[in-house]
């Protein structure tokens, strides 16, 4: 299985690594784009501020090779936000992967959000054999439920949790810090084909 977990300098990637270290599987860090392209499945991550995290993806060229992607592709937290049209944060141009616009929690709740969550409305092979549980999420913007929307979960309102569209899937938890039920979701998305 070839692996490859996206570094352009803006992931939590070292705690994804040993997740799937914890599942037998060795991922490549990598940010060479013919290295990405040749992998089975590829991870994108992102912990930090949108704008930022765009500006390093544009000066890598992985701005235009992401959404071309053909394998499956899991966005975790802010890579999912990435993959999104835009975001509010930076006022941001996403990827445009998923067909949402990333905005801030409003003023009724605490932000950022940090901690333990309640996912429910599963629906993808991404949650197989997994029902409604607690997952762990640290942010202060979400994406708004769609026709994507794969999973939600509630925080003054109810948000899209995950996302899928073809072969791109994204989370707004974070499964290498979500226990048990975490590593299942890493373990179903590299049985996706």
């Amino acid at each position: 299985m070839g692996l490859v977990i996206i570094d352009y300098g803006a992931g939590n990637i070292q705690s994804i690594k040993f997740a799937f270290q914890r599942l037998g599987i060795q991922a490549q860090l990598s940010n060479d784009i013919e290295t990405i392209q040749s992998a089975d499945k590829v991870i994108f991550p992102g912990v930090g501020e949108a704008s930022s995290a765009m500006k390093k993806l544009i000066q890598s060229g992985l701005n235009t090779l992401i959404p071309e992607l053909r394998q499956p592709v899991l966005g975790i937290c802010l890579g999912m936000q990435l993959m999104c049209n835009s975001s509010e944060e930076g006022n941001t141009k996403g990827l445009g992967v998923f067909d949402l616009d990333v905005v801030k929690f409003n003023s009724g709740v605490k932000v950022p959000q940090i901690g333990w969550n309640k996912i429910g409305n599963l629906k993808s092979p991404l949650f197989q054999g997994l029902n409604e549980d607690y997952i762990y999420l640290v942010h202060s913007f979400y994406a708004p439920k769609g026709t994507e929307t794969i999973a939600t979960s509630t925080y003054g309102l109810e948000y899209s949790a995950a996302l899928r569209k073809d072969n791109f899937y994204g989370t707004q938890f974070h499964p290498e810090k979500s226990g048990v039920y975490g590593n299942k979701i890493l373990a179903n998305f590299l049985s996706i084909k």
